[in-house]
């Protein structure tokens, strides 16, 4: 079976599409290795119904330092140092 010929307008579509697709997918894969990663850190009992003080202030110091770190890293990949 040949594959079907798409004029540019459909290849460029397509593509932004796909581009899209892939961007949604890597945000989703960081949320749940930044909702791993801190649940592992700072859950220590069990929690049916609120975190403690400790853990809710642990969480959004992960959360933070997870977010300051991969801007960081993008910020250094793609060259543009502050």
């Amino acid at each position: 079976m040949s594959q079907p010929k798409f004029d540019e307008a459909t290849q460029k579509e397509l593509a932004q599409f796909l581009e899209r697709e892939q961007a949604q997918a890597r945000v989703q894969s960081t949320i749940q290795t930044m909702t791993e990663m801190c649940w592992d850190k700072c859950i220590t009992g069990s929690s049916f119904g609120r975190f403690s003080s400790k853990e809710e202030s642990c969480l959004n110091n992960c959360v933070d330092r997870f977010l300051d770190t991969s801007l960081f890293m993008v910020k250094k990949l793609s060259g543009k140092h502050e």
